[in-house]
Order: C-alpha cells, then sequence, then structure tokens
C-alpha cells in the first residue's frame, strides 16, 4: 500500500487549522447562498438508495486515491456495481476540508477520508453531513462522531518493522530497543516533521505510563534511547528500507506491512506491535454537507464499512475499523496476528492531544537531539 506524506495523520496542519476552524464554527454563522444550500437526502436503504445512486450517475472523492489501502478496486467494485462513475484529488486532510468549504456554492467531491483528529475539524467548518449506515453501530465509539458526521474505516497501529539480517533478535517491545545490541539501530523518522514520527512519541508514553496530556514518559524514553547510542538518525521512508539502511523502523502498522510488501527481500523483514503498549488510531470518512451526489457518498461508504469493503481495504494491509468482519485467511496470513494487538490503545483524548502534540518538536530538539 502506497502512502503518501499527507496520511500519517498530518498532525503538524492541524493547530492552526483547528484554531481557524473554530473560530470559524464558533464566532459567527458563515454567509450562505439559499439557492445553494447543502443537499439534503433522506435516508434511503436497499433498492431505493442503489436507483438514487444510478440516477446520480457519478461520486468524486477527495484523497482518496486508487493506490491507497487497496481503494482502487474498491472504487472499480462499486462503480461497476452501481454503473457509475468515479474521480479523485488526491490531496491532505486539511486541504479536503478546506476544499469542501471554499466550493460548498459550487460543490464538486461528495466524499474525503482524513485523519480521525480532523474530524471534529470538519464538523467545526461545519462541512459535513450526518450519515449511520447498516454497519455503523459496529464501529467502536472511540472512532465515530455520536451523530455519524465522521466515521472510522481502518485501523493503524505504531509498530516496528524489523530487518532481520542486520539485527541478531527480533526486538518485541519498547524495552527491548534498549539493549545494547540495538546500539544505532532505531529509526523514528523526522519527529521535527512527520505525523507518523510524532505518533510514535504517544506510542512511548502509552508503553511508559503516559497518554495523550502526559507526553513526558514518551519523551524521556527516547531520551534514554538516544543516550544509549540507539537512536539512528534517518528517514524511515521506503526507499531508505530499499537501501537496506534501517535495522529496526518506527511506522504505522499499514505503512510496515506495505513497505514489506514492496520490498525484493521481503522475507528479511518482520512486522511486530510492541507488546508493552503502542498507539492505534483510525483514518475516517467524511460525506460532503453540499455533496452533489450525495446518496453515492453515502452508499460508497456503506461499502467501505461493509464486510466485502472492510476484507479489501485488509488486502491492502488496512487493518478494519469492525472486530466483527473474518478476514480471509490468504489475507490475514500477509497481515500482523490479531493477538498482537493486545497492547494497543486507541486516541481517546483528541483534545489533549491535539494540543500536546504542538509541543513534540521542541521537547525533542531540548531532550532528545542533545543527548545524541
Amino acid at each position: 500500500m502506497l502512502k503518501r506524506t499527507r496520511k500519517p495523520l498530518a498532525f503538524a496542519m492541524i493547530g492552526a487549522f483547528l484554531m481557524s476552524s473554530l473560530l470559524t464554527g464558533c464566532g459567527t454563522t458563515p454567509a450562505t447562498d439559499p439557492s445553494k444550500e447543502a443537499k439534503q437526502t433522506s435516508e434511503l436503504t436497499g433498492q431505493a438508495l442503489k436507483d438514487a445512486v444510478k440516477k446520480e450517475g457519478k461520486v468524486v472523492s477527495y484523497g482518496m486515491p486508487d493506490a491507497w489501502a487497496n481503494l482502487g478496486e474498491i472504487w472499480g467494485n462499486f462503480t461497476k456495481n452501481n454503473q457509475i462513475t468515479h474521480s479523485d484529488t488526491d490531496m491532505t486532510s486539511a486541504e479536503e476540508i478546506a476544499k469542501f468549504d471554499a466550493e460548498k456554492s459550487s460543490p464538486v467531491a461528495d466524499i474525503g477520508d482524513v485523519g480521525i483528529t480532523f474530524g471534529n475539524v470538519a464538523i467545526a467548518r461545519d462541512v459535513v453531513q450526518a450519515h449511520k449506515g447498516p454497519t455503523w453501530s459496529e464501529v467502536p465509539d472511540w472512532a465515530k462522531d455520536k451523530d455519524g458526521r465522521w466515521t472510522g474505516e481502518y485501523v493503524g497501529t505504531i509498530a516496528f518493522l524489523v530487518n532481520t539480517k542486520l539485527v541478531k533478535e527480533v526486538p518485541h517491545s519498547w524495552a527491548d530497543l534498549l539493549k545494547p545490541e540495538y546500539k544505532g539501530a532505531v529509526v523514528t523518522g523526522d519527529v521535527l516533521k512527520a505525523a507518523q514520527s510524532q505518533a510514535a512519541i504517544l506510542a512511548a508514553s502509552f508503553a511508559n505510563g503516559g497518554d495523550e496530556n502526559n507526553l513526558t514518559p514518551g519523551i524521556e524514553y527516547f531520551k534514554k534511547l538516544a543516550k544509549a547510542g540507539n537512536l539512528k538518525p534517518s528517514d524511515n521512508i521506503f526507499s531508505v528500507f530499499q537501501k537496506g539502511e534501517v535495522p529496526v523502523g518506527i511506522l504505522w502498522d499499514f505503512n510496515a506491512l506495505g513497505y514489506r510488501s514492496r520490498l525484493t527481500d521481503k522475507e528479511n523483514y518482520e512486522v511486530v506491535i510492541p507488546s508493552d503498549g503502542t498507539v492505534a488510531s483510525a483514518y475516517v470518512s467524511i460525506i460532503n454537507k453540499y455533496a452533489p451526489h450525495p446518496n453515492a457518498a453515502k452508499a460508497f461508504q456503506d461499502y467501505l464499512l461493509s464486510d466485502e469493503g472492510q476484507v479489501l481495504l485488509a488486502k491492502g494491509f488496512a487493518r478494519p475499523i469492525r472486530d466483527k468482519v473474518q478476514i480471509p485467511a490468504d489475507i490475514a496470513k500477509a497481515m500482523v496476528p490479531k493477538e498482537q494487538y493486545a497492547s494497543a490503545k486507541p486516541i481517546k483524548d483528541f483534545a489533549s492531544w491535539e494540543k500536546n502534540m504542538k509541543t513534540i518538536p521542541d521537547l525533542w530538539r531540548n531532550n532528545v537531539i542533545v543527548s545524541q
């Protein structure tokens, strides 16, 4: 599964964007042209919904390209089954929401896929409409807005991607990475800028008694790792793994699995969920309040959350949001065993995380970089 810089929850962009969103959402009511109000649709089901989708004729997405999480196959099935067309423009989570807002008088897109922290940003901007499909109740409470204005589709968990040619013993915990045998072996990527790397701080915090409101245990952990000489300054993008330069990379599990699937020596790589704690987070579906094809958007969200859609996401290494979904053996074989996820905890206090993640760059400079 190809991953772009936009998707590992572009946390670095949230602060300023959230502030402007909240000011817009809480200060004044935006002026709207009555002739351009959002299309309101009743909650159609079954054949009635299918007929409405066919009549609309198309569905347009932002940030949901074919190469992402097996969406190419998913879009292909959906459009074929409903006899409609699809187009996508790839962009960041923040850009999706901004475009929904900017285009509301002449809307283009119907649906988008954003990092979970952006779900409430979309609500603050008042650019999303509610929808609760047939399987909505099976989505965990932490992964959906109670009113259905954003709904989780799949989960990412911070994991280790281990090159077994470069390390003798595969690490299974954050505590393991502190051992002398991992000297110069551990790569987090750019913590000053990369959202994925900042999520690793939260994961280490969870493993060491911290949480969204207390990142000190995570920072102290990486400070120890740096002082021990185990932290290796390097990016953790695919091309670096291709060169065989990363003994242990810290990544979202779907990135790790996707990287491994593309490596020519994939048999030398193992993906591990740290047993002493890590963070899980979701990507969520949002439907444009002003969607020109609202029934198609709702039907597609329903398909993503159906058993078939969830399995197809898993085929692209994205772990289904619905626990009840049975992943076929051939697909599950390529993923991390479910029992390894016992240590994973979801982000629940979004407000604290949004606030405290902005402190990570300075904390990293003042505590970790100076210790290397």
